[in-house]
């Protein structure tokens, strides 16, 4: 249960800050006039992964699959600012 608990409070948060990041970041138009609601859609998402995280069935492959999640959408909105940029 501690294990689970931990990985959903430290995991979570960037997590859920790299899928809205990758959302504002690949949204049309001007973010401008959207980056409050984007904050603020931050804090939904992350009481939506802690709840989540309750349904793997140990601590391991909680703290496994959030990490690598993590990891991934980081990265991968790391290459999509790569991208953009490039392409300008």
């Amino acid at each position: 249960m501690w294990g689970k608990s931990t990985a959903a409070a430290l995991l979570g948060l960037p997590l859920s800050v790299g899928l809205i990041g990758l959302l504002a970041l690949l949204w049309p138009g001007q973010n401008n006039q959207l980056v409050l609601p984007w904050l603020l859609m931050v804090f939904p998402v992350w009481i939506g992964i802690m709840a989540g995280t309750f349904l793997f069935r140990s601590g391991k492959q909680a703290w496994l699959i959030l990490g690598l999640s993590t990891f991934c959408s980081f990265a991968l909105l790391s290459l999509v600012k790569q991208f953009m940029s490039s392409s300008l």
